[in-house]
């Protein structure tokens, strides 16, 4: 295998003929290109070379799941993956159009211990990109990206023999299927699907009319020109439209899917947002009714009130703080056995008897229709004002350069570490612990929190505060510990947001 290339551009000799491979599209647990401009199809074949060469090195069966999103370009890129992946002598089993979800279904079903899902997911049209894995449930992370970019551009992948290809036919209807199972909604609930035209359109609305929900379709028509906005229910652009149609039609809820469908958004009955941590607790206080004793993982981003809810303590739940990213989540559900994790970004990982562990946006939306089915004469904006107040901030993002960021939130780590240990308090409030998982996560005595971590992909730092007091109270608690701390640091830039 030769070794790729970075310096590579369209439209010459050598584009068509040499891998065009560039180090930064290798993330911490996925792998994401723009297309020509930082990967030719080249390089996607020898990624799916430097694929099977890791598989076959870590002793794992041959045998993978591939499956690709609606985009112009993802077919072709697929078709260049499974080339280097049959050239690696892997079995290579084709399930066509697919949500991630799907894919990560057919390591199951399939019997087959890898997938790789040629998708960009939220990123805006240019993008390509592929979720790996080679244990079910679990993804990629750190270590197996890093090896695997070793191999890459190393230019290490090994050809073998033993290549085979199937095309896998109506795998749709078996995932679908695998979605509903035995679920039948009481009560007929209205419910707008939110697609922003990406792959979703293609499952979702199916998938809800199988659960028994009313089912009003918005921009579920296939369009990988993403005509109005990305499919990405985290953007404001979509909620809009989402709570708008909300209102239009009186429905009880919005649920909208991101590109890939592995992500769930949720607008309620009054056309206002639930964020997903909020969303996450009322499926936790829903669940722990069902399951006494459960274990459930959430992002150091997420509310506080995990900790301090008394449906969940009345319940016997017990919540463990992690890593932000879903490979982090989705890989710590597994390892305690939780009964679901819950990111903030929108992957919820419901495991058995719910789900199988991965992050699936179908899964998810049933689930909240099955604890909305379970609270007949309640809506889904009564069920989020019985909630304890908690007043968050937006996610602020001050510059910090990529190559001073960790060493920078070290020391910062360091300071709230001593804090802590040496019995100290933030605005009169004693500190009770230092979460240092993912940066540091301070909680405060009343359930309050100031969390400070790093971007694992942009050159910033980032901090989120909650209070359990008031709007005021949590703007004070930025205004007057976190801003003050980091603005000890000259390497830390100006925030490009107010709270």
């Amino acid at each position: 295998m030769q070794k790729p290339r970075q310096d590579l551009v369209p439209n010459t000799a050598d584009f068509e003929t040499i891998a065009l491979v560039k180090p930064t599209g290798f993330r911490e647990y996925d792998a994401r290109w723009i297309l020509d401009k930082e990967i030719n199809l080249l390089g996607i074949q020898a990624l799916g070379l430097g694929l099977a060469t890791y598989v076959h090195e870590i002793g794992v069966q041959p045998r993978i799941v591939v499956g690709h999103d609606y985009r112009s370009y993802s077919l072709t890129v697929k078709q260049a993956l499974i080339l280097g992946l049959l050239e690696g002598g892997m079995e290579v089993l084709d399930i066509g159009l697919a949500l991630s979800p799907m894919a990560y279904f057919g390591q199951f079903e399939l019997n087959a211990p890898c997938v790789a899902m040629v998708t960009a997911s939220h990123n805006e049209n240019g993008w390509t990109g592929v979720k790996m894995g080679s244990n079910p449930p679990v993804t990629f992370g750190p270590e197996e990206i890093g090896r695997l970019k070793e191999i890459v551009l190393g230019g290490t992948g090994v050809s073998r023999p033993g290549g085979r290809l199937e095309r896998v036919e109506g795998f749709r209807e078996k995932y679908l299927k695998e979605v509903v199972g035995d679920i039948k909604l009481s009560r007929p609930l209205k419910v707008v699907a939110a697609c922003g035209n990406g792959t979703a359109g293609n499952f979702a609305p199916d998938a809800l009319r199988m659960l028994g929900a009313e089912v009003i379709e918005m921009d579920t028509e296939l369009d990988y020109t993403f005509p109005k906005y990305n499919p990405n229910p985290e953007d404001h652009a979509m909620l809009v439209q989402m709570a708008a149609k909300v209102r239009e039609t009186g429905a009880d809820l919005a649920l909208g899917f991101d590109g890939d469908g592995d992500r769930c958004g949720v607008v309620d009955d009054t056309g206002e947002e639930i964020f997903a941590d909020k969303i996450g607790l009322l499926l936790a206080r829903d669940l722990s009714a069902l399951h006494k004793d459960a274990t459930f993982v959430v992002d150091v981003k997420s509310t506080g009130l995990y900790k301090t809810d008394e449906v969940l303590k009345a319940n016997g739940a017990n919540t463990v703080y992690w890593k932000t990213g879903h490979s982090y989540i989705k890989r710590k559900t597994a390892e305690l056995g939780a009964l679901a994790g819950f990111e903030k970004s929108g992957h919820f990982f419901l495991a058995d008897p719910i789900g199988r562990g991965y992050d699936d946006g179908l899964v998810a939306a049933a689930a909240v229709l099955q604890m909305m089915d379970r609270n007949p004469g309640k809506t889904l904006s009564q069920l989020k004002t019985a909630l304890p107040d908690a007043w968050t901030s937006l996610t602020m993002s001050p510059h910090c350069d990529d190559e001073l960021k960790y060493e920078v939130l070290e020391r910062i780590v360091a300071e709230y570490v001593k804090l802590g240990e040496e019995g100290g308090s933030i605005q009169g409030r004693k500190i009770v612990e230092v979460i240092t998982v993912n940066g540091a996560r301070v909680h405060l005595e009343d359930g309050s929190w100031v969390l400070v971590r790093a971007s694992s992909n942009k050159p910033e730092l980032v901090v989120v505060v909650e209070s359990m007091r008031s709007e005021d109270d949590m703007r004070a608690l930025f205004h007057n510990e976190v801003k003050p701390r980091l603005a000890a640091y000259p390497e830390v830039g100006a925030y490009n947001q107010e709270i």
